[in-house]
């Protein structure tokens, strides 16, 4: 899972994610995992958002995909809850090898409305189920419908509903309330370290599409991970990297079909903003 998800209320922090700010990139934004998911995500962010063109990012993480796109050309506004991810984040501008700098800040997704004196925004992204654990997305929505233009894409990637590596890896070690988490009425309580947890919230299509409905329109659906496992799965990705390459391809081809991509580790919600 992802590290772009809201925390419930903590006794220890307000932002839970702070606590695996250091080691969340070698867990996940490098590992062989992480990197084939994101590959598969970058390949839409480059085909939706065109340099020159200014976009929001959620949730954003340790900064990986904000890079990525000012490195195209894209100005990014990318914003994350968790201050010690901001920190990291704001590390990589070091290495930013050409193109415009993106600018990190300290926000959470349910304060977005806030930045509304600062846009309007070609576009939104978020990754890797960072709008999983937001307990209202409709509100979202409609921050959202504010701060972009007309037309502006939203390319949201959340975690899937039926993720069939999931149910299968957990039912195969005896933990069937596990692999059947995804179901559970209200979201499921993920651990992140000894007494650390969010609630993350898994809405199927027809409730995102519900959600983010008058103001935008589903227009794209992609799998990320129908073949390729999830990162918990690291280990054997490790021991077998050239299994993972052929299952990286074949989920190339797959990840667009309607039945098998509602199958995968996550979706990725293509949205338009529709002109008042």
């Amino acid at each position: 899972m992802s590290s772009k998800v809201a925390p419930l209320a903590s006794p220890i922090s307000a932002a839970p994610f702070d606590h695996i700010a250091e080691t969340y990139d070698a867990i996940f934004t490098d590992s062989l995992i992480g990197r084939a998911q994101r590959d598969s995500v970058w390949l839409e962010l480059d085909r939706c958002f065109r340099p020159g063109q200014r976009i929001l990012e959620l949730n954003c993480g340790t900064g990986e995909d904000a890079v990525h796109a000012a490195e195209r050309g894209v100005g990014v506004l990318a914003c994350d809850a968790a201050p010690r991810m901001i920190e990291v984040a704001r590390r990589r501008l070091h290495s930013l090898r050409s193109g415009i700098r993106p600018e990190f800040r300290v926000l959470a997704t349910e304060r977005i409305s806030l930045l509304e004196g600062e846009g309007p925004f070609d576009g939104v992204f978020s990754n890797f189920g960072g709008l999983n654990c937001v307990e209202d997305l409709s509100a979202v929505a409609r921050d959202l419908a504010r701060l972009l233009v007309p037309g502006a894409t939203a390319l949201l990637c959340m975690l899937g509903r039926s993720a069939a590596w999931e149910i299968a890896w957990y039912l195969a070690q005896g933990k069937p309330r596990k692999a059947l988490r995804r179901f559970q009425g209200g979201g499921s309580i993920a651990r992140l370290t000894e007494g650390v947890t969010v609630r993350v919230h898994y809405p199927s299509v027809r409730a995102m599409s519900q959600l983010f409905a008058p103001q935008f329109r589903l227009i794209g659906l992609k799998g990320v991970g129908v073949t390729v496992p999830p990162s918990y799965v690291e280990t054997l990705a490790r021991r077998f990297p050239r299994v993972l390459l052929t299952l990286k391809q074949l989920d190339g081809w797959v990840s667009g079909l309607p039945v098998l991509r509602s199958l995968a580790d996550h979706v990725l919600f293509e949205f338009k903003r529709l002109k008042r």
